[in-house]
C-alpha cells in the first residue's frame, strides 16, 4: 500500500501518476518481501522540495530524506533510494 501526503505544495493528478509509475519497481520489490506500506511526504522548505519516506515490510522498517530543487529532481533521488534499498532488504530477506 502506497500513501502520498503533500504536507505544504499541492501536487498535480499529472504529478501523482507520474510518481506512481516511477514508484513501480520499488513497489513491486516490497510487496513480495509482504506486509509492504509506503508513507511519502512531499513538503516545500523556501525555494526547495524535501520527500520523506517511510517504509514498513516484512524485512524491516526504514526511513529515506531527499531535498532538491526541483520536483522532479527529488522525486527520482526517492525513487532510486528506495529501489536500491528495498532490493538490499529482499536479498537479505531471502538469504534467511
Amino acid at each position: 500500500m502506497v500513501k502520498l501526503l503533500a504536507a505544504n505544495c499541492v501536487l498535480k493528478p499529472s504529478q501523482r501518476r507520474q510518481l506512481q509509475s516511477w514508484l513501480k519497481r520499488a513497489i513491486h520489490l516490497g510487496e513480495r518481501m509482504g506486509r509492504f506500506f509506503l508513507t511519502i511526504t512531499v513538503q516545500r522548505v523556501g525555494r526547495f522540495f524535501s520527500m520523506q519516506a517511510t517504509v514498513h515490510a516484512a524485512a524491516g522498517d526504514f526511513d529515506c530524506r531527499c531535498k532538491g530543487q526541483t520536483w522532479r529532481d527529488v522525486c527520482r533521488a526517492m525513487v532510486r533510494t528506495l529501489a536500491v534499498r528495498l532490493h538490499s532488504q529482499r536479498l537479505a530477506f531471502d538469504a534467511l
